[in-house]
């Protein structure tokens, strides 16, 4: 015990900032401009929910020096990893909490155990086991550190805490890459509290100086503080960023047992079920859906009803987009081929697509459809418009027919219905006549969406030029092809 009137070693959770705090002192939401807020039209997974961040502290510090309900230690399977965060927790709990654990016997990669606070400010202990991380095992590592997380939240509402504070889970001896860990612990708690936000008051990230700058690199993109910086973290968001609860998605672990199998927690959203297919699984035994054989043979025979069809065709698109959340896409985005810029006159969000970006020849075409769901997805559950960009394109450029017959095959529904507009921008003589024939015979509802756009002064009829970012090679070939008038409008720093 620390003598009467001396000042305590421990730190009061509410006397903290909270991850909203730190960003207004600098920046006040007031200060976005109308366009910026345009922007936001397109949310990203995680939009901005200031509700949720003014629950959330990053902190460096020590975690056992935490005035709040529960602190979260890391150790091993028997708890008595000697790693820094355990010896602190040690130090301070004093020589009971030893005892304790020895009547809990040992603790499951995964699991969370609880124990008393002892001579700690916390209350409580939660005792959690952090994978062992072999790149050859990624996925076991990745579903065991979500285990971690989830569970320490779940233990924590369970025993109606007000405020958690976590310590950094992977611990160097277990070799788990830190911004892979900070990826899976973020998103986790994120998830967590937009389902049961109102059951935690503060959630506390206690980190080193090592670990720091990494959370502050990563922690906008899951809990962005501002409308702009959703919009500007959107890009920066891995591939996959987990299912509804934030679990990694898994495309292999395809049967899953749940308490009411075909049904989600809440019988309502029945789109949530179709949505995030590793609820249940996609092979028809897990969604009891008989024979795929048959259905298949009868989807030949033109017998089967529209209703299955329709489902056919949802299960096989929830396969391309668990795929594309879990493959690496970074060479594909590294294009700049295809990305969202502002919006239109009537509010409806631009997605761009530059032609001459476009290697075919040179890459994964079946990458580029995968790269293509991952972005869109949540951007075709609203209206918007597609800009292609036919600019100096060649042969090389060129997109074959059978892989746009299979793009707009293999796309969800919401694509086709919420697409209102195609600008095909500074199209050739060659480039028409092929459109016009695709569309004519292999992709007839498509063919009244398409604008041809001879110049950028008539696309700008339609989008405001403040609106959309330009590659400098279309305005220059616009300000040669139709006048200098244009070259008055910069082009995009980044692109």
């Amino acid at each position: 015990m620390e003598p009467l009137g001396a000042p305590s070693q421990f730190v009061d959770v509410e006397s903290l900032p909270s991850w909203t705090d730190v960003y207004e002192a600098k920046q006040l939401d007031s200060h976005q401009n109308a366009a910026e807020r345009a922007q936001v039209n397109v949310r990203s997974p995680f939009p901005y929910r200031k509700d949720i961040n003014a629950k959330i502290v990053l902190w460096k510090g020590d975690v056992a020096l935490l005035n709040c309900t529960a602190i979260v230690n890391t150790t091993n399977e028997s708890l008595t990893d000697k790693n820094p965060v355990s010896e602190s927790v040690f130090m301070h709990a004093g020589p009971d909490l030893r005892d304790e654990l020895q009547k809990l016997k040992g603790c499951r990669t995964g699991e969370a155990k609880l124990t008393k606070g002892f001579n700690l400010a916390a209350r409580f202990i939660i005792h959690t086991v952090g994978p062992k991380y072999k790149s050859r095992y990624r996925t076991a590592a990745e579903s065991s550190l979500y285990s971690c997380y989830r569970n320490v939240l779940q233990l924590a509402k369970e025993q109606a805490m007000c405020s958690v504070g976590f310590c950094v889970i992977n611990s160097l001896k277990r070799c788990y890459p830190l911004e892979d860990a900070t990826h899976i612990a973020l998103r986790t708690v994120r998830r967590f509290l937009e389902i049961h936000g109102e059951t935690l008051e503060k959630v506390v990230f206690a980190v080193s100086e090592l670990e720091e700058a990494t959370y502050q690199k990563l922690m906008p993109l899951y809990f962005p503080r501002s409308l702009v910086e959703e919009i500007q973290s959107l890009p920066c968001l891995p591939a996959d960023i987990g299912n509804a609860e934030g679990e990694p998605v898994v495309p292999e672990r395809q049967i899953r047992i749940t308490e009411k199998p075909g049904v989600p927690d809440d019988a309502s959203d029945e789109e949530g079920l179709e949505t995030d297919l590793s609820f249940i699984g996609s092979h028809a035994f897990a969604r009891m859906e008989g024979d795929v054989d048959k259905q298949r043979r009868l989807i030949l025979q033109g017998q089967l009803s529209e209703a299955a069809l329709q489902k056919q065709h949802q299960r096989n698109y929830n396969r391309w987009l668990c795929q594309a959340r879990a493959e690496d896409l970074s060479d594909i985005a590294s294009l700049k081929a295809l990305y969202q810029t502002g919006v239109d006159n009537c509010g409806r969000t631009v997605m761009v697509v530059v032609g001459r970006n476009i290697p075919v020849t040179l890459i994964d075409m079946e990458k580029a459809l995968l790269y293509f769901i991952h972005v869109m997805d949540h951007i075709a559950v609203k209206e918007y418009v597609l800009v292609y960009f036919h600019t100096l394109t060649n042969d090389y450029n060129q997109l074959d027919s059978n892989f746009l017959k299979k793009l707009y095959d293999v796309v969800d529904i919401k694509y086709k219905r919420n697409l209102k507009a195609l600008y095909f921008v500074h199209p050739s003589f060659r480039s028409k006549v092929s459109a016009w024939f695709f569309t004519t015979f292999t992709i007839s509802g498509l063919k009244d969406k398409i604008h041809y756009v001879e110049s950028l002064q008539q696309l700008f009829t339609a989008i405001p030029p403040e609106q959309i970012d330009l590659p400098p090679f279309v305005l220059e070939y616009d300000a040669r092809e139709n006048g200098p008038y244009y070259s008055s409008y910069p082009p995009s720093p980044d692109l």
